[in-house]
């Protein structure tokens, strides 16, 4: 059984197993809006982890293309136009910086 609150519209605005203050009624959790609140939830948490992981992959595929072109394997201009355009942006901004090495942790596990 799961204590649930609705909005004005009868919505559910808040699902929880124990009982609280606000909760305007109980659903069994066969129920279809408990499933579907779960579900929602569920996918909602899967896009903000992708998202939080975004900003550390984007510097694994920089690092990585980085490799790639000073080993020979890759030339930037292999890639098009505007993949070109925004890793010369990024060279540029590192290279301003001061290379912004030591972002990772020489005690991470490394991936590549």
């Amino acid at each position: 059984m799961f204590y649930v609150q609705r909005n004005s519209q009868g919505e559910l605005v808040r699902v929880e197993a124990s009982g609280f203050a606000e909760a305007t009624a109980t659903l069994p959790a066969d129920d279809h809006e408990i499933q579907a609140w779960f579900a929602n939830e569920s996918v909602e948490n899967s896009l903000n982890a992708l998202k939080l992981s975004d900003i550390e992959m984007i510097r694994v595929l920089d690092d990585l293309i980085q490799v790639l072109t000073n080993k020979g394997v890759l030339c930037i201009t292999d890639l098009p136009p505007a993949a070109q355009a925004k890793l010369l942006d990024r060279n540029r901004a590192r290279v301003a910086l001061g290379g912004l090495s030591n972002l990772i942790d020489d005690e991470e596990t490394r991936l590549v």
